[in-house]
């Protein structure tokens, strides 16, 4: 299976941190599903990391070693991740959602056919199959 993972799930994953729920890390270990980042995520990282250094403890430099060190597989953005953006909606009566590096993530993976792995509860409110809640 290819899963590209939401930024906060990378940083979970290369911290260690016990957030990171077993059934993710199970995904994660698989050795038969690919590990993938964003550079979405890399762009993130460092925009986050600039404003609040102490929320984020390294930065995109580190960021990206991390996810090499670990084997996972670096994502581009492309011409038609940010035109797929238009195809994702929500139910009127879903919570707003307005974080662009969300639905960058969400339009990629919809588009690569890989399954989104996040624990934000905000995502699954999109209704797309590419969604994998952890």
């Amino acid at each position: 299976m290819n899963l590209l993972l939401d930024t906060h799930i990378v940083i979970w994953a290369l911290n260690d941190d016990p957030a990171l729920s077993e059934q993710a890390r199970a995904y994660i270990l698989d050795p038969d599903n690919r590990i993938y980042y964003s550079v979405v995520s890399v762009w993130e990282v460092l925009q986050k990391h600039s404003r609040r250094p102490d929320a984020i403890p390294f930065d995109e430099q580190d960021f990206c070693e991390g996810c090499r060190a670990a084997g996972f597989i670096p994502l581009h953005l492309t011409e038609k991740h940010i035109l797929s953006v238009r195809s994702l909606t929500r139910p009127s009566d879903a919570k707003e959602h307005h974080d662009p590096f969300d639905r960058l993530l969400l339009s990629q993976a919809k588009t690569e056919g890989f399954f989104l792995m996040t624990h934000d509860t905000l995502l699954p409110g999109y209704n797309e199959r590419c969604i994998l809640p952890v």
